[in-house]
């Protein structure tokens, strides 16, 4: 499967909000009001991978299936949001594609270092982002509305 990013917009909120709430359980999925602060919230940016029109049209017979997003914040310590990777999209290289695509906004962006937040039982999420470069920098106690704790993540960003 290949994909395309492109830049998200708010016709996309709708679909954005069904992957999230597929993706993350309650607790963790966000409210369509809550994603659509943050895809509006100032220095705020949407990454939308849609998939590509011959790989689409051989399975669906639709050219604008999305894979995943990430939401992030710029600044100067940076912010990941969100990604999310549909269940079908997932191990093909999308998250990677999606997670280092928004780094180098980030860094162009002027931002020196980018922090994110994980479940601390989401062992597959750690993995993951270990292997991108992020050190876990300390526990959240009671970070998501359930009351589960969260790693807090970092990762310095290498000037361009």
């Amino acid at each position: 499967m290949a994909f395309t990013l492109r830049e998200g917009n708010p016709d996309d909120l709708e679909t954005l909000w069904r992957i999230d709430q597929v993706c993350f359980s309650g607790a963790i999925a966000y409210s369509r009001q809550e994603l659509r602060f943050f895809m509006r919230r100032r220095g705020a940016f949407t990454m939308v991978a849609v998939q590509d029109a011959a790989d689409t049209a051989q399975e669906t017979g639709d050219a604008h299936k999305i894979g995943g997003f990430i939401i992030a914040q710029a600044g100067a310590m940076g912010h990941i949001i969100t990604i999310d990777v549909v269940a079908s999209a997932r191990r093909s290289g999308l998250g990677s594609q999606l997670l280092l695509a928004a780094e180098d906004r980030l860094r162009h962006s002027g931002s020196l270092a980018v922090n994110l937040e994980t479940a601390v039982d989401n062992q597959g999420a750690l993995l993951f982002y270990k292997r991108h470069g992020y050190e876990v920098m300390e526990a959240i106690p009671g970070y998501y509305a359930d009351g589960a704790d969260a790693f807090l993540l970092r990762k310095e960003l290498k000037a361009a």
